[in-house]
């Protein structure tokens, strides 16, 4: 294991960032900046040990002070979607951003991925560390509670990148941490990811109202366009005419994941069948938005200046569902005072 830093240059407001990279003896390489926590690349060799960067992202940091599209960035305080951008804990009601029409998405304008985190690195034979860590203040987004909270980063030398979230409040409130990397198994500039083979572990999605705010209902997937529990490539049913897909504009979507959440399991798998590499998803968050970057627009400051457009990665969410401080049959993301949030997420990559 070996890991490098250097400067990623200074932010709008004069702050020195640092670029971290983490490789192992397989040659597979991952950096993260601790300007918002950001996944910024990973290098994961095809069946013939060509490394290629299989993460979206941009060339430099100003790329990731603006990223809109939020590329390999770190969500919070709340992932996704909260309608009417308010939800009520104790008999208070707390008012939101409308950074999404009507409704609150990924916490705000100012996300997680917005601030400078504090930095440590853990070495060890067979995995090493990154952890980033703020205290995110009471009131910061709207939300109640000053939070502690910190994501790690681990590569380990079976091709897993791990990572932890941990956080602890001072006061109730609410918590949904995911990361939102874009892959393409080709190549981060190889175009579209309609022909890559995708399965996920569940057998339920919640629908959504047209601005994508689950409605409270629990659906089969069976017999619909979006059931992926055999392999099929994404895009075989993505314009179906199917309304949450004609909604969503594809898939953008959160799929019930079938584990009892006591520990991490598999829930997803995505094939490349041009490069060799597979990814799979392991979690013990009790949902997944698999969402295929319907909104994705090219941009400037992009890795190597690649014209990314729509539908040229996916994002697999770790997450509660969506708009669940809101709806009371779904699972909760409320966290009390003083117990603590804690969940892992690991994307392994291997070739045929």
């Amino acid at each position: 294991m070996k890991i490098i830093h250097k400067s990623f240059g200074k932010t709008k407001h004069g702050e020195e960032a640092t670029l971290y990279t983490i490789t192992n003896s397989n040659g597979m390489k991952v950096s993260f900046t601790d300007f918002g926590a950001h996944i910024v690349s990973i290098l994961v060799p095809d069946a013939n040990g060509s490394l290629v960067d299989v993460n979206l992202g941009f060339e430099n940091l100003a790329g990731y002070e603006d990223n809109v599209p939020g590329l390999g960035a770190f969500i919070g305080r709340h992932a996704n979607r909260i309608g009417g951008a308010k939800f009520e804990i104790n008999g208070k009601v707390y008012e939101l951003e409308k950074n999404d029409g009507a409704n609150n998405l990924h916490g705000g304008y100012v996300g997680y991925n917005k601030f400078l985190y504090e930095t440590e690195v853990y070495e060890d034979d067979d995995i090493a560390s990154i952890e980033f860590s703020r205290l995110s203040p009471h009131m910061e987004q709207g939300f109640p509670g000053n939070l502690d909270i910190s994501v790690t980063y681990s590569l380990t030398e079976a091709n897993e990148l791990v990572i932890e979230y941990l956080a602890i409040s001072d006061r109730d409130t609410i918590v949904n941490l995911t990361n939102h990397s874009y892959f393409n198994l080709s190549g981060h500039a190889s175009g579209s990811i309609l022909d890559h083979k995708l399965w996920i572990k569940s057998n339920q999605f919640t629908p959504t109202t047209s601005d994508l705010i689950p409605t409270g209902e629990i659906r089969d997937v069976e017999g619909t366009p979006m059931d992926f529990r055999n392999f099929k490539s994404i895009g075989q049913d993505i314009d179906a005419d199917y309304e949450p897909l004609i909604m969503a504009g594809g898939y953008d979507h959160n799929y019930i994941l079938d584990i009892n959440g006591n520990e991490v399991e598999k829930v997803a798998e995505l094939k490349d069948d041009k490069s060799g590499r597979k990814m799979e998803v392991f979690t013990n968050l009790p949902g997944m938005q698999l969402y295929t970057a319907n909104f994705l627009q090219p941009m400037t400051n992009t890795k190597g200046g690649a014209n990314y457009a729509r539908r040229d990665g996916v994002c697999f969410e770790t997450q509660y569902y969506p708009n669940s401080c809101n709806i009371s049959s779904f699972p909760s993301c409320l966290l009390k005072a003083g117990k603590e949030y804690d969940s892992v997420t690991i994307y392994k990559f291997s070739n045929n």
